[in-house]
């Protein structure tokens, strides 16, 4: 077993979190009623994608009846048919849509995760549980050694992500840059790349709008080169 898969089995069994083991449960066996005949994941979720990947996308945490039902990051919502469409856009994903961890879709030169792998109430992990669940991007982090950009998807994502910089010994600058859409950032690793959350908050409102992410994946893939985005692996 190489070392992404080995971490992923130890994932998928984590219990460090009780409020969010009890909710991830709960909503597995209490169903949306859209979902009833589905049996859901009701697990961590790993991360998905290329593992030669040279872009990262870092989310938030799995959607109690999106990833927490189907098993796979951003699939089974709309915040993930928003980014699914725009990977697909832009060339990173083999179709636009993303429905089941078995529906064989593919990732070209992409990797797709999220700081917290429970679903966590109200779409709020606590201080604690995000602390809790940092090992498992860094280790996740130290496995895929292509990643040359990351795309932050909501200043949450952002934030863990410049933690997990500073922690990989990444020269950040001083200040660190206030998040906004938009926002790119050069760190001595990976450049950083802010984008709005595709959540039915933003996308709802229009404050995320489809041209505003297809441009944030658009300048993702011109930094990687225009090409499949497979990066060089670091040292």
């Amino acid at each position: 077993m190489d070392a992404l898969a080995d971490l992923n089995a130890r994932l998928v069994g984590c219990r460090r979190c009780p409020r969010l083991v009890a909710w991830r449960e709960q909503v597995a066996v209490q169903r949306r009623a859209a979902f009833a005949a589905e049996e859901y994941w009701g697990r961590p979720v790993p991360g998905f994608g290329d593992r030669e990947a040279g872009l990262l996308v870092v989310g938030l945490a799995p959607a109690a009846h999106g990833a927490n039902r189907t098993g796979r990051m951003f699939t089974g919502d709309r915040s993930g048919d928003w980014l699914y469409r725009a990977l697909h856009r832009a060339g990173f994903a083999d179709r636009p849509q993303s429905r089941h961890r078995d529906d064989g879709l593919q990732l070209r030169g992409a990797y797709i995760t999220a700081p917290v792998r429970c679903a966590p109430p109200g779409n709020r992990p606590t201080g604690e549980e995000r602390a809790a669940c940092r090992p498992w991007l860094r280790e996740e982090f130290g496995t895929l050694a292509g990643v040359e950009l990351i795309v932050c998807l909501g200043g949450v994502a952002y934030e863990e992500v410049w933690r997990l910089l500073a922690w990989a010994g990444a020269a950040l600058p001083r200040p660190r840059p206030a998040f906004a859409h938009g926002l790119v950032a050069e760190t001595g690793g990976p450049t950083v790349l802010c984008s709005f959350h595709p959540s039915q908050q933003n996308t709802f409102t229009g404050r995320l709008t489809e041209e505003m992410l297809d441009e944030a994946f658009a300048a993702a893939r011109a930094r990687l080169g225009g090409a499949l985005g497979y990066g060089k692996r670091r040292a």
